[in-house]
């Protein structure tokens, strides 16, 4: 049975460049691991407001702007190592992309917020760093945002600053973003572009979800928010009332007393 150290859960354990994988340990920080794995032209293609540990990062789902292209966390982790309530260390998954052994533990625990067990470690899978990378803004405009959803611009980040800008994240060769930021016409601006988007964020008291064909309608209803256009997520400075169905929030109920 796999053992887990009584001391601080912190290091880098494996680090698989030519596969671009790793497994690291719940509670290191995001920025360390992202430092580590630079030398060797890699990331971790996940960018949530602040510093969190990687535990942190599956356990609430975290995710920002790179979320477009490359997902949240849900779909970066590969594997776990979890302690369940009754002390039962259980591995899932393994260390490499293609992988369908056992249950999927990270998948299940991700967005658990610690009610099914503790997360000890996590694999993920990486992705090269780019070449380079450029942001374009342009006047917020809603229409022209769902236009672009449906377009031959590929970005890493696409958000919608309400009511400032639209703002797109682009990333690859120095030729294909010289390309893209041209075909979307918009003025460059630099990285506290992102750098605030990440501060309101972190800051938001609420987050709401719709269709992305909802957009205009759900920006009628708000002053200001962060949103990630293509996932269909809105984050805004005010309580919003929790919108799973009242049998769902029940069986989370349910789950989490069991465990308890």
């Amino acid at each position: 049975m796999p053992s887990v150290s009584d001391g601080p859960l912190d290091r880098i354990l494996e680090h698989e460049a030519g596969d671009l994988t790793c497994t690291v340990e719940a509670e290191l920080h995001l920025s360390s691991l992202q430092e580590a794995l630079a030398p060797h032209g890699q990331m971790l293609a996940l960018d949530p407001p602040g510093d969190p540990t990687i535990g942190a990062c599956l356990a609430a789902n975290l995710s920002g702007p790179r979320r477009h292209r490359y997902g949240t966390m849900r779909d970066l982790v590969i594997g776990v190592t979890v302690v369940l309530p009754d002390g039962t260390v259980a591995n899932a998954g393994g260390k490499v992309v293609k992988n369908v052994a056992g249950y999927d533990l990270g998948k299940l625990f991700c967005g658990s917020e610690g009610r099914l067990g503790r997360i000890v470690r996590v694999s993920v899978r990486l992705h090269p760093l780019p070449e380079a990378k450029a942001t374009a803004v342009a006047p917020a405009d809603p229409e022209r945002a769902l236009a672009l959803l449906g377009s031959t611009l590929v970005p890493s980040a696409f958000d919608l600053h309400w009511p400032d800008r639209l703002a797109l994240l682009f990333e690859g060769s120095e030729r294909a973003v010289a390309a893209q930021v041209k075909a979307f016409g918009g003025q460059q601006a630099g990285d506290e572009v992102w750098a605030e988007a990440a501060e309101r964020q972190r800051a938001a008291r609420g987050r709401l979800s719709f269709a992305p064909g909802r957009l205009v309608e759900v920006l009628g209803g708000l002053e200001q928010a962060v949103v990630r256009v293509s996932a269909g997520v809105a984050y805004v400075p005010h309580e919003v009332s929790d919108p799973r169905d009242p049998i769902e929030i029940a069986l989370v109920e349910r789950i989490a007393a069991a465990f308890a």
